[in-house]
């Protein structure tokens, strides 16, 4: 393959759009600024309307920033138009041609590159072969399932061999268990090429698995930078912990910070050796506990008490659906076999591991 991986590089962009109704100016993206390595696959995550989208657009092309500059490699490209930049994007819709079949939908971009035919027969079939169609090229697109036509659209983009692949929302039309299936066929050949990709979608799970790292926006900022791992264990905010996976808070009184947070947690006192930086002078704090670092006692023996109300077993781990006074919490028994299960119905109580927790600002959940 001759794919020349490039880095990306947003250096404060914004996009600025005029809300029709009241006339005031809307930040759909407000001071981006974040480096794409080569090579690297990041996840544009959020919420509907945090700017994501418009984000890759810009990149792509089909957005122009009101502010800042887009790099990529070291060439400006803040004002080329899409086909003037290395770019290759694959949508949510597919956007394959229905009177083409598999194969000259593949060929496409090659033909409008003046490539000879015989060298083009030659390099689509091998990327046919990359994503496992190279047995359907004569089908029409009609005849694929949504998984199969998934697999023609990522084609399609990566044989031009562009420097950069943009992927919006690609999975969000197909089933669970063929997302899981392209989860995995995307990250293989993202990584066996090498090309440097941006790809934007809400679904956390598939942020986990894809990424090499994560954007977090919100509200057309971005909130958090970060590995998979950073992320989920070291949000910056409640807002990033709440969205990168299931937690719960716990509402905390500040006693004081050295090396670790002390905080008082409904009556109980706590050493937490991890914390924002931001709560130094506050009083108050919300401990963020994922499920894995929850525990259930006998009734009165933890924080909270509550009611089991549902057990899923899952082989490695049950997770117990705890009903309390602060609503449900879901706790994670890692190993079953060997710690005590509290049945449904039966009444516990609810604590937690220090070491697997963080205390984070009182702020937005």
């Amino acid at each position: 393959m001759d794919i020349q991986s490039k880095s990306v590089t947003l250096e404060q962009v914004s996009k600025i759009f005029k809300d029709p109704q009241s006339g005031k100016d809307v930040h759909a993206v407000d001071g981006a600024d974040f480096v794409i390595a080569p090579g690297e696959l990041v996840t544009l995550l959020g919420p509907s309307g945090c700017g994501k989208t418009t984000t890759l657009r810009m990149i792509a092309g089909f957005e122009l920033p009101t502010k800042g500059k887009i790099r990529i490699g070291a060439e400006d490209i803040t004002f080329l138009p899409p086909n003037k930049r290395d770019t290759a994007m694959v949508f949510q819709s597919y956007g394959l041609f229905p009177h083409m079949n598999v194969f000259d939908n593949v060929a496409y971009g090659l033909r409008l590159r003046k490539i000879p035919e015989d060298a083009i027969s030659e390099k689509v079939m091998r990327f046919l072969g990359m994503v496992g169609l190279d047995t359907l090229a004569k089908r029409p697109p009609s005849r694929l399932s949504g998984g199969q036509q998934q697999r023609v659209a990522l084609a399609r983009s990566l044989i031009v061999e562009p420097a950069v692949l943009l992927l919006d929302e690609p999975l969000s039309n197909l089933d669970a268990l063929l997302r899981e299936q392209m989860r995995v066929e995307i990250r293989r050949i993202q990584k066996s090429l090498g090309i440097t990709a941006a790809y934007v979608t809400h679904d956390r799970v598939e942020a986990m698995s894809l990424s090499d790292r994560i954007i977090v926006m919100n509200k057309g900022k971005i909130v958090q930078i970060g590995t998979p791992h950073q992320v989920y264990r070291d949000p910056v905010d409640a807002f990033v912990a709440g969205f990168i996976g299931k937690v719960a808070f716990f509402p905390a009184e500040v006693r004081g910070i050295d090396e670790v947070c002390t905080v008082d947690v409904r009556g109980k006192t706590f050493r937490l050796p991890r914390f924002s930086e931001e709560l130094k002078g506050a009083q108050r704090a919300l401990v963020m506990c994922r499920p894995e670092s929850l525990t259930l006692l006998p009734p009165g023996e933890g924080i909270l008490d509550g009611r089991v109300t549902t057990n899923v077993y899952l082989g490695h781990s049950i997770e117990s659906f705890v009903a309390t006074e602060m609503g449900e919490i879901l706790v994670q028994v890692d190993n079953p076999d060997a710690r005590r299960v509290f049945g449904e119905g039966e009444a516990v109580s609810v604590s937690f591991i220090p070491e697997l927790t963080k205390a984070l600002p009182a702020g937005e959940q």
